[in-house]
């Protein structure tokens, strides 16, 4: 029952899309006021560097939303294999109103610090805390959060 998928998280189609057109439209903004009406060199500088920085981000958010979120009994990994959390060191969830997490989505406290990692619209880890969330439907982030919440009550 190891690799049996308890729950799926897949990003919406259309919130997929407007965050990467939201994005891109930043990067083009910042971009045409760089050139259009130029000002000081270092905030022209500055204006470029946000505008790719925009255009970067738009790119890694296309990439990363592509994939799913699966929860297995020992892992919560996506869907092209990368572990993001096993769920031995899950500690706590929070999808309290105030919890600093993502939109739709939940927060994970673990045992352990993990790896530094980010996959904008779907999930970050920092430190102790991985978010879930941000273009994926709210129904499906909080079927995965309440399974996991119910695994870690039946640990304890």
């Amino acid at each position: 029952m190891n690799g049996e998928i308890l729950a799926v998280v897949t990003p919406s189609p259309v919130r997929r899309w407007m965050g990467v057109l939201m994005q891109s439209l930043i990067g083009m903004i910042s971009i045409y006021v760089a050139f259009a009406s130029p000002p000081e060199p270092k905030w022209q500088f500055a204006l470029i560097v946000i505008g790719g920085a925009a255009f970067w981000s738009a790119r890694k958010m296309q990439r990363a939303t592509g994939q799913s979120l699966e929860l297995t009994e020992t892992e919560l990994r996506s869907s092209e294999g990368e572990t993001i959390a096993k769920v031995s060191e899950v500690e706590a969830i929070d999808r309290g109103f105030l919890a600093f997490k993502p939109s739709n989505g939940f927060l994970i406290t673990l045992k352990s610090p993990g790896q530094r990692r980010w996959q904008p619209g779907l999930w970050w880890c920092l430190g102790r805390r991985i978010g879930i969330g941000g273009v994926v439907p709210g129904h499906q982030s909080r079927v995965m959060a309440d399974l996991l919440a119910a695994m870690i009550a039946d640990r304890k």
